[in-house]
């Protein structure tokens, strides 16, 4: 799920009497990775992301969430001094439950294959001594070619899957990891998605997780074959509203054992 601090998980998600400061520990010991939103935003202290690891259980991992001043701008390539900022919260204070960086782009952000390899360039590969893995979340249709599934593998860099009515979906594997974000759920669904569609993500998650590749989601280099070997898969519940996401995330859960 996306976060820990939301006022409506409380009473639903949440217990009524949970303070506050407890809310990850709670959140940690019912799902198995969250996705940190506030790095999208600002920088964090050192000393912060040292105590979201020490509040967390051994096994539970963090997506973070690159900060929108290294994606949203015109020539990416120019995003050296931005990432040079973000990196300075030390993530590596998280050791391994620091899972992948996501990076966000504007709807408007068109693949540029030269200004984009550029920007695949500045990215590390480690923090103090702690692996980066690296998820790229593109939201314009012209990523949706070859050219671009190629470039992510190039990297090492995993295409964001997004579940999603109007983001591209692109189901190709780039990585040693699969990062998917499931966006059309529902508040009005228990478990935000129906049950035949919980089943069916369940199944594509085991298949990602056992090297291969689903074979009813678009791919956007169909003849591309990644080398099939065991990969980590992320899966974020992120709507609309997202009052259900943590049951989703602990249904889906179940679902894929």
């Amino acid at each position: 799920m996306g976060g820990w601090n939301f006022q409506p998980w409380e009473g639903v998600f949440y217990p009524d009497d949970l303070p506050k400061r407890r809310q990850l520990e709670y959140a940690s010991r019912h799902v198995t990775t969250i996705e940190v939103n506030a790095t999208y935003y600002g920088s964090q202290k050192p000393e912060t992301i040292a105590k979201w690891g020490a509040d967390a259980p051994d096994g539970f991992v963090f997506a973070i969430k690159g900060n929108r001043f290294v994606t949203n701008r015109k020539i990416l390539a120019d995003a050296g001094d931005s990432l040079k900022k973000f990196f300075a919260q030390r993530l590596s204070g998280l050791g391994d439950k620091l899972g992948p960086i996501l990076w966000q782009f504007a709807p408007t952000k068109k693949f540029d294959p030269a200004d984009f390899e550029a920007f695949l360039k500045l990215l590390p590969k480690e923090d103090g001594g702690v692996r980066l893995r690296h998820a790229l979340e593109v939201r314009h249709d012209s990523f949706a070619v070859p050219e671009f599934a190629s470039l992510a593998a190039r990297y090492g860099a995993a295409i964001v899957y997004a579940d999603h009515f109007t983001y591209p979906a692109i189901a190709d594997v780039t990585a040693d990891f699969v990062y998917a974000r499931l966006q059309k759920g529902e508040d009005t669904i228990p478990t935000a998605y129906p049950e035949d569609q919980m089943d069916q993500w369940a199944k594509r998650a085991l298949i990602w997780a056992e090297g291969g590749v689903p074979d009813d989601l678009p791919l956007a280099a169909p003849e591309r074959k990644p080398e099939k070997k065991p990969r980590d898969v992320f899966v974020f519940f992120i709507h609309e509203g997202k009052i259900r996401a943590p049951h989703a995330a602990q249904d889906f859960l179940k679902r894929a054992g």
